[in-house]
């Protein structure tokens, strides 16, 4: 057994399941609502998704080590940023622009500065992106209902002061 030997390897090629259909991420990596803070630091709670389909299966499999855990952060990093950048009344009474705001950056807006897109750096199409839910924070409501509750009742206080002292003017003038 003197000289060269040769093996013929086990594995002759590397291989990995790959769906091609659309595919879907939630904010959070989860479809219950999340905590973000808006730009008057209120809290608000939002859920939200990103559908997408895997274009170039040479960046998504062998370029990105894991590239279902990288693309959840860039995707978290890039919603929450312009969440985040809004004004409460904004998130609230237009979602449908922010929807289409978030949905460009995502397809449009580089990870880093001058650095690749999500679409570039992982090889796939964003194919729609949907806002669920954006709603106040529960001890916020309690807040503002008990700020109108209050409201309330100093106005009819106030009516009342107001029909007392219009019932005393008219004692004096008799």
């Amino acid at each position: 057994d003197v000289g060269w030997h040769f093996r013929l390897p086990f594995f002759t090629r590397l291989e990995k399941e790959v769906p091609l259909m659309n595919q879907t991420l939630f904010l959070g990596g989860t479809p219950a609502p999340k905590k973000i803070i808006s730009k008057e630091n209120v809290a608000l709670w939002t859920s939200a998704m990103m559908t997408f389909k895997i274009k170039d299966l040479h960046v998504w499999g062998i370029e990105n080590l894991s590239p279902e855990t990288l693309l959840q952060g860039d995707f978290d990093g890039i919603a929450k940023d312009t969440l985040q950048a809004q004004e409460v009344n904004k998130l609230i009474s237009a979602r449908e622009k922010i929807k289409e705001d978030i949905y460009q950056a995502l397809k449009d807006r580089p990870i880093n500065k001058d650095g690749p897109t999500i679409e570039n750096k992982y090889g796939i199409e964003v194919v729609s992106f949907v806002l669920n839910e954006t709603r106040f924070g529960d001890k916020l409501v309690e807040a503002t209902e008990e700020k109108k509750r209050r409201q309330l009742i100093a106005e009819a206080e106030n009516y009342a002061a107001e029909q007392e002292a219009d019932r005393v003017k008219k004692l004096y003038k008799a």
